[in-house]
C-alpha cells in the first residue's frame, strides 16, 4: 500500500534513512555532515510552517519525500520557491517522485508562488532528465561553485513556472495559513496514481 501524505516532525528518522547516503557519498547535496535526528526534527518543523513538505509511504515505510523552501531572503523574492526531492533506492523508477512533485506543485500554486526552482548538482544526468520530464527547463549554471568529495562542482539551474506573472499580486501565503482542506483529497488523488 502506497500512501503520500504531510510529513510530520516524527519522520525525521525515516527521512534521514534517505538523505544520510547523500551527503555521505555524493554531491547531489552540498550539505556535508549529516544532521541529528533532533536538527532534523526542528528541520521539519520549520519548514512545514512556510512550505509544504511531503512523503510517500511503501507498507508503512519512508520510501521518498519531496519539499520546498525559500529561495532567496529579500522580500520581492517571495513568489519563488526552491524544490527538493529524494526518493530511496529500491523505489526508483517507480513514479513516486512524480506523484511528491506533483502534490508538491499542486499546493505551492494554491500558495502563490510563480516560479519554482530545482538546483542540481551536475553531472546528474538522470535528475537532469527528470526535472525536464517535469516542465522546468535550464537557464544558468554556476561553475565550480562547491566543493565537495576531493572536487569542484558545477551548480545547474532549473526552473518552473507554476503561475501567471500578473501586476500587483498578492502575497504569498504561508503554508502554515494556507486553508489546507484540499489537501487530503489532492493527496489521495495522487496516491491514486501510484495505486494503480
Amino acid at each position: 500500500m502506497t500512501t503520500i501524505r504531510l510529513a510530520r516532525p516524527t519522520d525525521a528518522a525515516g527521512i534521514l534513512a534517505i538523505y544520510s547516503p547523500y551527503i555521505a557519498s555524493t554531491s547531489f547535496t552540498f550539505e556535508t555532515e549529516v544532521p541529528s535526528e533532533d536538527d532534523f526534527t526542528d528541520r521539519i518543523t520549520s519548514y512545514l510552517a512556510n512550505w509544504p513538505w511531503l512523503v510517500c509511504e511503501v507498507d508503512g515505510q519512508i520510501a521518498g519525500y519531496a519539499y520546498a523552501s525559500r529561495y532567496r531572503e529579500r522580500v520581492a523574492y517571495q513568489w519563488s520557491a526552491e524544490c527538493s526531492v529524494y526518493v530511496q533506492d529500491d523505489h526508483h523508477r517507480s513514479g513516486i517522485a512524480r506523484a511528491l512533485y506533483t502534490a508538491l506543485f499542486s499546493i505551492l500554486k494554491l500558495q502563490g508562488y510563480r516560479n519554482v526552482y530545482a538546483v542540481i548538482n551536475l553531472p546528474n544526468e538522470r535528475s537532469v532528465a527528470f526535472h525536464e520530464s517535469m516542465g522546468f527547463r535550464w537557464f544558468a549554471t554556476y561553475e565550480q561553485v562547491g566543493y565537495k568529495l576531493g572536487q569542484w562542482k558545477n551548480v545547474g539551474w532549473w526552473r518552473l513556472i507554476i503561475n501567471e506573472f500578473e501586476q500587483e499580486p498578492a502575497p504569498v501565503i504561508s503554508f502554515s495559513l494556507l486553508d489546507q482542506s484540499f489537501v487530503p483529497q489532492l493527496l489521495n488523488d495522487v496516491t491514486g496514481l501510484l495505486n494503480k
